[in-house]
């Protein structure tokens, strides 16, 4: 897919809850996505956000229509942990072309910074066609967290996020150049894949 430099990037955020889809209480993990994301990328960006309930025919049927959309990065919330209706890996699982079991890994390093209970966590990311599909906490504390990392008090970065790593992984299965703001998140790039900043 040829992506013109200022088209704007389309990112699925998706957050999985039985009772917020209800209405039996207000989402949080829609918002805190959206705000991060625009304060961490510089592109501009077409949301596409889906509520659903913890159900995993409804997950993945949701995710394809996501990719199928043109979404190069799509980021879910909710339903990784191991209560019986936690379902969101499973069927993440099952629409992947390949997994990334490094996304995980790294989640679950930082939430135990915090948490003890962070290895009851089963985030897994994966790749479909030229998009990346992520599952991160349910919580909008949590989200931050795992897509920044972690900073000592001076501010420097002590553990890498997630989200560091997400631009250059979209880069190499073909999808478009995400350019990230420094202050919240620095990508990496080795230096023959970076490209002049955006002006």
């Amino acid at each position: 897919m040829i992506h013109a430099p200022h088209d704007p990037i389309i990112i699925g955020i998706v957050s999985v809850s039985d009772r917020a889809s209800q209405g039996t209480y207000e989402d949080k993990g829609l918002p805190a996505l959206q705000d991060w994301l625009t304060r961490a990328l510089k592109n501009p960006i077409r949301f596409e956000p889906r509520l659903i309930p913890d159900d995993q025919a409804t997950i993945s049927q949701t995710l394809i229509e996501l990719v199928d959309a043109g979404c190069a990065l799509v980021l879910t919330t909710g339903g990784t942990g191991p209560a019986v209706r936690d379902v969101t890996p499973e069927a993440t699982l099952a629409v992947a072309d390949k997994e990334m079991p490094g996304f995980g890994e790294q989640m679950r390093q930082i939430s135990l910074a915090f948490v003890p209970t962070a290895i009851l966590s089963r985030q897994v990311a994966v790749v479909r066609g030229s998009s990346l599909i992520i599952n991160l906490p349910g919580q909008p504390k949590a989200i931050a967290e795992t897509l920044e990392g972690l900073r000592s008090a001076d501010g420097a970065q002590q553990v890498h996020g997630i989200f560091a790593a997400v631009p250059y992984c979209i880069d190499l299965i073909g999808g478009p150049y995400l350019e990230t703001d420094d202050a919240v998140c620095r990508a990496f790039r080795p230096k023959n894949a970076v490209r002049p900043a955006r002006g």
